[in-house]
Formats: C-alpha cells, sequence, structure tokens
C-alpha cells in the first residue's frame, strides 16, 4: 500500500459524498495504491450511516466506529493503528483541506523529507477566534520546540510510516508530531496548501482550545528535553533551591549572632526552611521520574535512539 489518507469524522453527512468523490478525483492516475480510512468519532446526524455506504461501494474506503465522541486526536491515532501505507496523510473532513493537495506532499516526501506539513497561507477563517490564536500559538510552538512553521494546526500533513510508528499521540497531540518526530531526527518540510471557507456545518473548534494546546505544548517540551533524564530538570531546580536555602539560612545566623535579632520575627527563616524543603520536593520528584521513565522504556522494551538506516546488519 502506497497511501493511506485518514479522515476524522464528527457530524459531516453533508461533506461526506463529495469528500469522497474529491479523494478519488485527486488520485485518479497517479498509479497508487491507496486506502481512504474514516473514522466515525461519535457522529450523531447520519454520518456513520453514509459512511457504511461509501464503504460498501468501494473497497479502498475503510470505516471506523467509535462508541461515543472521544476528538480529534483519539479518532486520528485509530486511523494511524489500521493505516496500511508507507505513507499516510490525515486530513479534516469539512472540505476546508483539499484532497488535490495530497499529490504535493507525496512529492515532497519523495525528495527525501519524513514529514511534510501543510501551510494554509490563505486561511479562510474568521480572524479573532481562529486565525489570530493560531498564529500566537505557532509561533510559540516554533520558538519552544525548534521547529519552525506557520502552521501547525493544519491538520493535511503526510507522514512516512516508521516515523508514525514510535509515536503515541495523546490530548491534543497530533498537531505536535512534526515537532516529536524531530526528536526522533526526522527531516521536517511544509509546504502552502489550499484552504477553502466550510460550505456545510459548523465548525467544532474555536478559542478555548488555545488552553488545551499551551497544556499540551508543555508536555511536548518536556518530552523533547527531559523524557529520559528528569532528575536534570527537577534536580537542577532542586540546586537551586537548595542553593538559595543556604544563602537565607547563613545570612539568618548572621542576624541572631551579630545583630540579635530575634528569630520567631524574622522571615528570613521561613523562607529558609521553604526552600530547603523545595530542594528535597525537587530531587525526590527528579528521582521518581528517572524511576518511571526507566520503567517506561524498559518495559515496553523501547529504544532510547531512533536509527534511520542498517547497512550489513541483520534486522
Amino acid at each position: 500500500m502506497d497511501l493511506s489518507i485518514v479522515v476524522p469524522i464528527y457530524n459531516e453527512v453533508e461533506n461526506l459524498p463529495l469528500l469522497h468523490e474529491r479523494v478519488v478525483k485527486a488520485l485518479e492516475g497517479h498509479g497508487l495504491a491507496w486506502e481512504l480510512i474514516l473514522v466515525d468519532d461519535g457522529s450523531t446526524d447520519g454520518s456513520w450511516e453514509l459512511m457504511k455506504q461509501i464503504a460498501s461501494s468501494d473497497q479502498s474506503c475503510k470505516v471506523i466506529r467509535f462508541r461515543r465522541n472521544f476528538g480529534q486526536t483519539p479518532a486520528m491515532a485509530a486511523g494511524f493503528d489500521v493505516a496500511a501505507g508507507r505513507v499516510v496523510v490525515p486530513m479534516d473532513g469539512d472540505l476546508q483541506n483539499d484532497p488535490a493537495d495530497i499529490p504535493l506532499l507525496l512529492e515532497k516526501i519523495d525528495e527525501g523529507y519524513d514529514v511534510v506539513s501543510g501551510w494554509r497561507k490563505d486561511r479562510q477563517d474568521t480572524f479573532i477566534s481562529r486565525r489570530l490564536p493560531s498564529v500566537i500559538a505557532n509561533g510559540m510552538i516554533s520558538r519552544m520546540t525548534g521547529v519552525h512553521l506557520h502552521d501547525y494546526g493544519c491538520t493535511l500533513k503526510a507522514y512516512r510510516r516508521e516515523v508514525l510508528d514510535g509515536i503515541n499521540l495523546y490530548g491534543e497531540m497530533h498537531r505536535f508530531v512534526p515537532a516529536l518526530a524531530s526528536q526522533i531526527g526526522a527531516r521536517v518540510a511544509e509546504i502552502p496548501v489550499r484552504h477553502h471557507p466550510r460550505m456545510h456545518g459548523a465548525s467544532k473548534y474555536g478559542i478555548s482550545r488555545t488552553m488545551r494546546v499551551v497544556l499540551d505544548l508543555m508536555t511536548v517540551m518536556f518530552l523533547l528535553s527531559y523524557s529520559t533524564k528528569p532528575i536534570q530538570l527537577f534536580g537542577k531546580w532542586g540546586i537551586y533551591s537548595f542553593a538559595a536555602g543556604s544563602v537565607t539560612g547563613f545570612i539568618t545566623i548572621y542576624m541572631k549572632i551579630f545583630e540579635h535579632t530575634s528569630m520567631n520575627r524574622n522571615p528570613l527563616l521561613i523562607m529558609t526552611a521553604f526552600l530547603l524543603f523545595m530542594g528535597v520536593q525537587f530531587i525526590a520528584l527528579g528521582l521518581l521520574g528517572e524511576l518511571n521513565a526507566r520503567t517506561y522504556y524498559e518495559a515496553q522494551g523501547k529504544p532510547i535512539y531512533a536509527v534511520r538506516e542498517r547497512i550489513n546488519l541483520n534486522d
């Protein structure tokens, strides 16, 4: 299988027929063996019944149905889990992404890239509630992860199969896959793609997602920098706290001996106790993190490295 297209679906009954038609049209004549994986994320508008009809008439269309609405990231993960293509392309089901851009993503993949991200350069969304938060979030994510993309939020991307094999998705993590992939040495590129106004239905996403994205960004930053060495993060702050506590402790003793300051009236005594206690807490947290990291990697047999190629070695 050359290509797997994964589309999370939530109440898109009006868009489904045209989505299937556009995907077929975009890929015909390219000589690709492909599959379309539709994941019903608990739709209540008849989308499931329509997906079954499409799958019965087109064997290249595969369908998964959730028991309830779990969200876009779990729906995407379910599609990734069953995808058989050497390249996996997720896209939205609202027809704002254009399937005609998929061959462009594949061309970039064939240039040697592992991840190709779409950039909605001319985005057809409202400015205040969608585009402005997106600009701020993209700038923040690019700066903090070191993977500079204009549009992390664009669902239309292309991944080599092996890149996704080592990445587990939680929360809103699907948008951070390029950053997570860069951790294992993936080559990441970005190309402009078309973006159309929504024709049917209503958007399921708004400004309220911003807070969730920020929290997931914190998780990604930790995974990128300290997932195998948590003691270096928490231990560092423990040492800083111990050092500050020692300084305030010496000042407190000096004030007691030489200035005869009453200890129960000296706030530095409380600060010393607090800083020393926090130092112990940070170091203990780092050690517990080290235990969890070893359990995570060793129990599942996960390597702490990623190999791109092998020569004269048996797999």
